[in-house]
């Protein structure tokens, strides 16, 4: 799914390897394995064996950045979805985020520290004459990369590490976490452009500085950071809103003694705003119980509706179909999207029916909200 092999778990963890990282390892395979070859000639074609080796070394460093990552949010109590080796080094995909500045900096400063520590450990080992040779090549190279992805991931923009720490400083400073995402994702907008005029310049040869892989970076940044703008919107645009901020004003809903008459002159009423083709059912201390097809009238003569009850057809409550009023509504509408839904019931803590919530409801209070935000 996505091009995402599954390989296993890493402490509880589903670790996952893209298919671009095969690419990946293979470039880096024949680059190590060259620069090997060069300075060892003594080493024929074993060159390459080592370069491989050197190669799962590298992607083991970013395996363990990201690790800091996940252990980091383990320990505020955030679920650690997965971790994915990809193109552009790893992500761990978190279940949510930080509840405060503070953990969105720490969970942030992981990752990197890990990588600086690696290069701290791997340069004692390089320097200190207990490995020499290719082995000791190999530990000198890896330990620069770990400088390198501890120094590039501090760039202060999303969705590297650096522009998380300056989303959880912007967060602190005041006190709006919607407004660090913005910033920081404005930032590595901004970088992701420079990245790609470099990566032209450099391939029109006017400039030595940048790179075609400057210029893929600086796609990957510039794409991602504007995700993390919209999605920082989005969330704004929903905060402080709950399920039943949302539902429809005329919910189909009918009483489980009312007849199949009664149920069919519902439906005629509320056929001026929405065809309705399913009714939720409330007893009569106005608990939801279930639902019932508006697609039972056909199968009876209409002479006879009036000799059948709703509860006659009702189909019981599924749990997931259903939200508390008082849930967010950012969370309604990813639980929407995660179960493939359009519709929910929308229910008060002690049961009773407050109305039903469909996605293009949220879609519009949205819109709405959108609009009515200055820019």
């Amino acid at each position: 799914m996505n091009g995402n092999l599954r390989v296993g778990s890493l402490f509880g963890i589903p670790f996952f390897i893209n298919l671009s990282w095969f690419f990946v390892l293979a470039l880096v395979t024949l680059n190590f394995g060259n620069g090997l070859a060069a300075r060892f000639p003594s080493l024929g074609g074993s060159a390459l064996l080592l370069g491989l080796g050197a190669g799962l070394l590298l992607f083991a460093s970013v395996l363990m950045h990201e690790l800091g990552h996940s252990f980091a949010a383990q320990q505020r109590g955030i679920k650690v979805n997965s971790i994915t080796l990809f193109l552009f080094g790893g992500l761990a995909s978190l279940e949510e985020e930080a509840k405060t500045p503070g953990g969105a900096f720490w969970i942030a400063v992981a990752g990197p520290l890990v990588s600086l520590g690696l290069f701290l450990l791997l340069s004692l080992l390089a320097f200190s004459g207990w490995v020499s040779g290719p082995p000791a090549a190999i530990v000198g190279l890896l330990a620069y990369i770990n400088l390198v992805l501890a120094a590039f991931n501090m760039i202060p923009g999303l969705p590297l590490d650096g522009g998380n720490v300056l989303k959880a400083a912007v967060w602190k400073a005041t006190g709006n976490r919607f407004r660090g995402i913005r910033w920081a994702s404005r930032l590595g907008q901004i970088i992701g452009w420079i990245a790609i005029g470099l990566g032209l310049l450099s391939i029109l040869g006017i400039s030595n500085l940048g790179s075609v892989w400057s210029l893929i970076i600086g796609w990957f940044l510039l794409q991602n950071a504007g995700q993390s703008a919209q999605s920082a919107s989005i969330q704004e645009a929903l905060a402080g809103l709950t399920a039943a901020d949302a539902v429809c004003e005329q919910s189909p809903i009918v009483e489980a003694q009312c007849t199949l008459r009664d149920l069919a002159d519902r439906a005629v009423l509320t056929r001026e705003k929405q065809q309705w083709q399913r009714f939720l059912v409330e007893d009569e201390f106005h608990r939801f119980i279930g639902t019932v097809d508006l697609s039972v009238l056909q199968t009876l003569p209409a002479q006879q509706w009036a000799d059948y009850r709703v509860q006659d057809f009702l189909k019981p409550m599924d749990q997931k179909n259903q939200v508390r009023s008082d849930r967010s509504l950012l969370e309604v509408a990813s639980q929407l999207e995660q179960q493939g839904s359009q519709a929910l019931a929308v229910i008060r803590d002690n049961g009773t029916l407050v109305g039903l919530l469909e996605k293009s409801a949220i879609v519009r209070l949205l819109q709405q909200r959108q609009q009515s935000q200055p820019a």
